[in-house]
């Protein structure tokens, strides 16, 4: 099922200063939003995400208790059930969100989350092909919302 890692996180106090530094490293910006950057540490294989702000002042940041593990496409699909056949819980991304595997046009990726024993978040995430028009949706879509979609931008 695991494939590599996906992402991982750091928190950072200079956004713009973290992402020269790691651009001089020699990493890709992959996308940046507000106070948020990922670098490409292997192309649509594993990025690193950067979180500026005061981490350490929150009970939970993503940059400290958050990774996520590469899958590919069809096994993610499949991920809860999967998780479900060892005893472990699927969780929503959001209050209110469901727990099946959803697809970020805006990002091209995919993902389902779930914890470990010690509350840490976990993903399974994999790179999702989005075509160019639709890159700028900022929705997240059910897998199968998301097949749909592609079907209907492809006649």
């Amino acid at each position: 099922m695991i494939l590599g890692l996906y992402e991982a996180h750091l928190p950072v106090s200079d956004l713009n200063r973290s992402v020269e530094f790691y651009a001089k490293l020699g990493l890709e910006l992959a996308w940046r939003k507000g106070d948020i950057a990922f670098f490409w540490i292997e192309k649509e294989k594993s990025w690193l995400g950067l979180w500026e702000g005061d981490a350490y002042q929150t009970p939970y940041h993503p940059s400290l208790r958050h990774l996520a593990f590469r899958v590919s496409y069809e096994e993610l699909k499949n991920s809860v059930k999967w998780l479900q056949d060892r005893d472990i819980e699927a969780v929503p991304f959001a209050e209110g969100d469901p727990i099946d595997p959803f697809v970020r046009p805006s990002q091209g990726n995919a993902s389902v989350y779930f914890k470990d024993p010690d509350g840490n978040s976990l993903e399974f995430m994999c790179f999702v092909d989005v075509p160019d028009r639709l890159k700028s949706i900022p929705n997240k879509f059910s897998m199968t919302e998301w097949e749909k979609l592609l079907e209907e931008a492809a006649t």
